[in-house]
């Protein structure tokens, strides 16, 4: 429901919501595929890019968060299927494992995203066209 609150009736691909949180943070979500049950839509964390300048690529790339979920239309409810450069999170997994994944790293990830969403929509501001 938060998600749907977040995309405020968009549903054309490639439509896309910014969200500002301040002038260092700021958020944006993107549909990239509706079909006729799901549509699937990307949201990540966009910081100013000078700020990371100096920063080793990999480093950056982690302090670069971004997920891609799944929004299901008649169950009215997301899920998460990539994180970062985790393309299908599993539910749960054995610990330790090779990747060094929590074994609860699907729920935190939706707890994230939730954090995520509380946000944008508590602090963001938008930029509303004004139709004359």
């Amino acid at each position: 429901m938060l998600l749907l609150k977040v995309l405020a009736s968009k549903s054309i691909v490639g439509e896309s919501r910014h969200f500002f949180i301040s002038d260092f943070l700021s958020y944006n979500v993107t549909i990239k595929e509706v079909t006729r049950y799901t549509s699937l839509i990307s949201f990540e964390q966009e910081s100013l890019q000078c700020a990371l300048k100096n920063i080793p690529s990999v480093v950056a790339n982690s302090l670069h968060p971004r997920m891609t979920i799944r929004l299901y239309h008649d169950a009215r409810m997301a899920e998460v299927i990539a994180t970062q450069d985790i393309r299908q999170v599993k539910p749960r997994y054995d610990y330790p494992n090779c990747h060094m994944h929590q074994q609860d790293e699907k729920q935190q990830t939706n707890q994230f995203l939730n954090e995520w969403l509380h946000l944008c929509l508590r602090l963001g501001q938008i930029n509303v066209e004004l139709q004359s």
